[in-house]
């Protein structure tokens, strides 16, 4: 049965007869295995040609997938090492074809979660999956330093498992929640009551979460550019070369916070371009220079 599992999720299509020839059994058996998978919560697709595949929307299917998966910033990077093959090396269809068997390709990973937050992140996945409320126990805020349960809605995940968005009915606010300050999930009988209010927010090139974006320009030096790229490599899909040498970086921020940390680092190379940017950096240096001088 694993054997038949992997080939119902090869890049080649199998008919019901090709499946059996390769197994060495009979076609019979193989409609018995199919029943089964349907049975344990997979999704079978039969194809024009009487092609038989097992659907990436199995439940099971995304679980293990999910196991190793690659962040926004690591596709990105991934992408860019198979772009740098020759069109005729074999290997970089290959890798393609094998890539997007697994992931619907816009973001891949290395990260596995483990322990606790394993437990939690699969009773978090249940309860998205059942549309129901969920109580996060022990949830330590790292805004209000204050450790209570916290009663919530959730229905996304960032890239890499580290947070969950979720909408929390006391407060009627959409939130981000780190996954690693969870003591335990309690899924609720209570179904969804605001499904109409759930919305993402944004994560900005600087690992920054919010739910408003603003543009910041910035006009960056050879050093700045590399760092930039190399510290943050979504930052390359944002920059463009400027005739005098230097890079122009155009961009949307959650917040201030990240770029500015950035910026202030290497302030000989960079000219802040947006002036409600330039005015926070200013000040926060004002700020800083008082408590020194």
């Amino acid at each position: 049965m694993l054997r038949l599992m992997k080939l119902m999720t090869a890049n080649v299509n199998y008919t019901v007869n090709d499946l059996a020839e390769r197994l060495g059994t009979t076609y019979r058996s193989i409609y018995r295995y199919i029943d089964t998978f349907k049975d344990a919560g997979f999704v079978v697709q039969k194809l024009e040609g009487g092609i038989y595949k097992l659907g990436k929307e199995s439940r099971y299917f995304k679980d293990i997938s999910q196991l190793v998966h690659f962040t926004d910033e690591e596709a990105h990077i991934v992408n860019q090492l198979i772009e740098g093959l020759d069109d005729t090396n074999t290997l970089k269809q290959n890798l393609r074809r094998k890539l997007t068997s697994v992931y619907n390709c816009t973001s891949m990973a290395t990260s596995i979660v483990k322990g606790r937050n394993a437990t939690n992140v699969n009773m978090l996945l249940e309860a998205m999956e059942m549309r129901r409320q969920v109580k996060l126990r022990d949830y330590a805020s790292s805004h209000t330093g204050v450790v209570r349960d916290r009663v919530v809605e959730p229905f996304g995940f960032t890239t890499n498992y580290v947070q969950l968005w979720c909408y929390e009915p006391e407060s009627g606010m959409n939130k981000l929640f780190k996954i690693s300050r969870i003591g335990a999930v309690v899924m609720l009988d209570e179904e969804w009551q605001h499904a109409d209010n759930h919305a993402e927010g944004y994560i900005d090139i600087f690992r920054m979460t919010g739910f408003e974006q603003h543009r910041v320009q910035l006009r960056l030096g050879l050093l700045a550019r590399n760092l930039l790229i190399e510290e943050y490599p979504l930052a390359e899909r944002d920059i463009t070369p400027l005739d005098d040498g230097c890079w122009l970086l155009d961009t949307k921020v959650c917040n201030f916070v990240g770029i500015g940390r950035f910026v202030m680092g290497l302030a000989e190379d960079i000219e802040v371009l947006t002036p409600a940017f330039d005015a926070y950096i200013k000040e926060t240096l004002e700020r800083i220079y008082s408590r020194y001088k």
